[in-house]
């Protein structure tokens, strides 16, 4: 089978565009790919975290993963400062990464902001190490989403590029899986930004933790417009249109199906099957998060077999890199 490999950061409560634009797909492809999930901690701490928050996050990650339906007896759910090897091959792979593709990454000027100057230099470097989560295995699938394809697009950089200079075939040159129209679920306060654990307002967000009255209720004050109707924009009606994805995403219709049904009926009455609708998938993968929270061994078990299973593959690799490169 093709291997796999993807992320996301401990940083907080995942919410439903971790879900739509990751986790929902990683359930499908994991019966079609040798999988590994990761809890991507040495990306959270590019910017500060509180060390006891960090260690409950990575719990919480790893109880999402399963809750949603990801299988840890048919993939790899592990943590990433756990294989050191991950480390270890973005120190290699960044002593042969140009600068100059480094300063072409959008992220690190939209994460970094004015404040650019002090923020941390692993802010900047990081698409490196996400270079070397990806090719420390061999991937040679990834699923992303639009703001990813640019990262993807570098490792496909570094790979080639190593590939070349020592005169190996050794890195394959990993594909993007896109994941589909809904992978940029945006917020429930402002259609032209994405949904984000970092947005001050929780009304902003659906989490995964979430209960059916509180997604009721975010829902129901989910910004819409003035616009008689529904209609999909994404342009003039961003806060519209991003409820009509959600609602396709979750009931199989297309955005013009959704369109089609409610047109004779009101925002107020649209948002209430759509609470409906999302609680019926949500509600319950909050209840099992809870239920695999209350067991951290069981938890801490898991990660530690996941990550004896990734260093396997890991040291093997990192042993024939470090041949390659002549540091043994």
């Amino acid at each position: 089978m093709s291997r796999l490999f993807s992320g996301i950061q401990p940083t907080g409560n995942l919410h439903l565009g971790n879900y739509l634009g990751a986790i929902r797909h990683w359930i499908t492809l994991q019966s079609q790919y040798e999988s590994l999930f990761c809890i991507v901690d040495l990306h959270a701490i590019t910017v500060p975290q509180e060390p006891e928050e960090l260690r409950k996050h990575i719990r919480e990650t790893a109880a999402t993963y399963i809750a949603c339906g990801i299988d840890p007896h048919k993939t790899t759910i592990f943590q990433q400062s756990q294989v050191a090897e991950h480390s270890e091959l973005a120190w290699i792979l960044q002593c042969m990464t140009p600068m100059g593709w480094l300063n072409r990454m959008t992220q690190f000027k939209e994460k970094a902001g004015k404040d650019r100057e002090r923020a941390f230099s692993a802010l900047f470097t990081y698409p490196v190490l996400m270079a070397a989560d990806i090719l420390l295995y061999k991937t040679q699938i990834v699923p992303v989403g639009d703001d990813q394809k640019q990262h993807l697009e570098l490792a496909r950089d570094i790979a080639g590029s190593f590939n070349q200079r020592f005169g190996v075939d050794f890195f394959p040159l990993p594909e993007p899986y896109i994941q589909g129209e809904t992978t940029r679920v945006m917020s429930l306060r402002d259609g032209s930004k994405k949904m984000s654990k970092s947005d001050p307002s929780d009304y902003s967000r659906i989490h995964l933790t979430d209960d059916a009255d509180t997604i009721l209720q975010k829902i129901k004050k989910a910004k819409s417009d003035a616009v008689q109707g529904l209609s999909y924009d994404q342009d003039a009606r961003p806060e519209a249109s991003n409820l009509i994805n959600l609602y396709a995403a979750f009931s199989g219709l297309s955005r013009d199906g959704v369109v089609e049904k409610y047109a004779s009926s009101g925002f107020s009455v649209f948002k209430s099957d759509l609470a409906e609708l999302v609680s019926e998938y949500v509600a319950p993968i909050g209840v099992e998060i809870n239920k695999l929270l209350q067991d951290p061994p069981y938890l801490d078990q898991l990660l530690k077999k996941g990550a004896d299973t990734a260093s396997a593959i890991a040291q093997k690799h990192l042993s024939e890199i470090k041949q390659i490169v002549g540091l043994t």
